[in-house]
């Protein structure tokens, strides 16, 4: 049996992170769905930009946008939900037949937004309305300013997609987001099931210290945040305030690792997938990880409910001078500009194709 089958079978959702209309096209998608049990999709500008830039598929969008005289970022959220509403039809006998827990696909405001409460829930509730599909969730950023955002969209019944999280606190800080919104949903008389996840990025931690610590030490450090976030997250899970939403009717956030392709060219292509399954979690992971995956017949450990040795790890690298808080808040600081850089090579892009056309 592949591995993909197994990591399913435990319970634990495999989504793309990647999307090309020449995918939906071409039926790979759909294939996907059928033979590697992905459940679900993620999107982000980088993936878009790369896609728009190597294809032709999508100049039809763009000459059209040309002839209404719309701005480049206009262009974007057409073509870009064309392709998100398509993959969502895709997914949605997933999201009915898992009681709306899955089958979601995920589309993100603009990053200039990150710092900006009340223009990103404006973009959020747009963007949702304009897409007029139930499995879609909308990326609102776990910034400072990202979070009140997260629980007014989630109040307004917007599903969301809280991304680039990278520490326990960073989850707990938008798991409370998500129940506040909830809450109020159930004061005010409102349905309580608004689907949401939460993105933990688990590659980048690596990534970042990859050159300060010892051999013995490398692509550690992710794998143990996760384990003390996925922790944190079964503690929230079973407080009396989450149960009561639940019992309420509403379907509970997930913690979702993301960024789980491997980095380092000397590990394993599968490094971050396989340490990391665990029932009713999602793994989103790029077009490459998931075919090396579907290679393999076995996977990892199922992780340990209490962390396993994820504070020995952790403090290991405490002691080897790594200020974990403050890493994590340099990483979040960091995903949002790295975002906006993408942001801009997008519209460039589109920019770029509308005077070659």
């Amino acid at each position: 049996m592949k591995a993909t089958q197994l990591l399913h079978n435990l319970g634990q959702s495999i989504w793309l992170d990647n999307i090309t209309r020449d995918h939906l096209d071409s039926g790979t998608i759909r294939n996907y769905i059928s033979d590697l049990s992905v459940t679900g999709l993620t999107s982000n500008p980088t993936i878009f930009e790369q896609a728009i830039k190597k294809s032709a598929a999508y100049d039809d969008n763009i000459i059209s946008g040309l002839k209404k005289g719309l701005p480049a970022e206009d262009v974007f959220f057409d073509l870009a939900l064309e392709d998100l509403s398509r993959a969502a039809d895709l997914f949605l006998p997933v999201y009915e037949k898992t009681g709306t827990l899955d089958g979601w696909v995920s589309l993100e405001v603009s990053p200039l937004l990150a710092y900006d409460t009340a223009s990103t829930l404006r973009a959020a509730i747009e963007l949702h309305s304009r897409a007029g599909r139930h499995n879609l969730f909308i990326k609102i950023p776990g910034t400072k300013e990202g979070l009140p955002a997260v629980e007014e969209a989630i109040f307004s019944g917007v599903p969301v997609n809280v991304t680039l999280l990278f520490s326990r606190e960073h989850y707990l800080d938008a798991a409370a987001a998500w129940l506040r919104g909830i809450e109020r949903r159930l004061d005010a008389g409102l349905d309580p099931n608004v689907g949401s996840v939460a993105s933990l990025f688990v590659s980048r931690w690596d990534g970042a210290v990859a050159d300060k610590v010892t051999a013995d030490m490398k692509n550690r450090l992710g794998i143990a945040m996760a384990k003390r976030t996925y922790r944190a997250s079964l503690e929230m899970m079973s407080s009396p305030r989450w149960q009561r939403v639940i019992k309420a009717g509403a379907r509970p956030q997930r913690l979702l690792f993301a960024s789980t392709g491997t980095k380092d060219p000397m590990a394993s292509d599968i490094l971050y997938v396989n340490a990391l399954p665990a029932p009713d979690t999602v793994n989103t992971m790029p077009e490459s990880t998931l075919l090396a995956l579907a290679g393999y017949d076995k996977i990892g450990p199922v992780l340990s409910a209490d962390g396993g040795d994820c504070e020995k790890v952790l403090s290991d690298f405490v002691k080897a001078g790594v200020d974990l808080d403050a890493l994590a808040a340099r990483l979040q600081d960091d995903g949002a500009k790295s975002f906006v850089r993408s942001w801009n090579e997008l519209l460039a892009v589109i920019t770029s194709k509308s005077k070659t056309l």
